[in-house]
């Protein structure tokens, strides 16, 4: 409230008062009455409270207000700050989420492409350990066979000798070597 708005409402009151004071007392100072002075000194009194307390309350409003005003923009600054800040958070943590989902569809498509790798090379060795093991049995079979035939054979000889020795006598002894070299003589015709 400044001091030239609020001193036209007040002058008229004062001079009402002093009007029905007026007939009251008749008491002048230097021609004045009493009444007009009381009024000129409230005058006076009222513009030095407005002068030298009104105007630095009001600036010192003023100034409060600035600031509640400048700290009201420093927090809606710090606020939408705040708010960008937020929306990079939720925006990195959301991609991190798709990385690490993609990380653990990769982990897992990895991790089946090598079970069907090591499935596979298992299955691998296993047929070649098969087949190994198969070529090995035939080998040792094919020994074994022939280390019967061996043996049949030594065997079958030895006993023919004794069968021979027993049942030849000296005419079938001469007989057989006669027969052995006329097959001779006709293989070289």
């Amino acid at each position: 409230m400044s001091g030239p708005a609020f001193l036209p409402g007040l002058l008229p009151a004062m001079l009402l008062l002093s009007a029905e004071e007026g007939e009251h007392a008749a008491e002048k100072f230097l021609g004045i009455p009493m009444t007009a002075w009381q009024l000129i000194n409230l005058v006076l009194f009222i513009a030095v409270l407005v002068y030298f307390v009104a105007r630095p309350l009001a600036q010192a409003f003023r100034k409060r207000q600035d600031e509640i005003e400048e700290r009201r923009r420093q927090a809606e600054t710090q606020r939408a700050d705040a708010q960008k800040l937020a929306a990079e958070i939720r925006e990195r943590t959301a991609r991190i989420e798709r990385e690490i989902e993609e990380i653990r569809k990769q982990g897992v498509a990895d991790g089946q492409a090598a079970r069907a790798q090591l499935s596979a090379r298992a299955e691998h060795e296993a047929a070649r350990a098969i087949e190994e093991a198969q070529e090995e049995i035939s080998r040792r079979l094919e020994e074994a066979k022939t280390e019967l035939r061996r043996a049949a054979a030594g065997l079958t000889a030895e006993r023919a000798k004794e069968i021979l020795s027993r049942e030849i006598n000296d005419d079938d002894r001469r007989r057989l070597i006669e027969d052995g070299v006329d097959r001779l003589k006709q293989g070289t015709r």
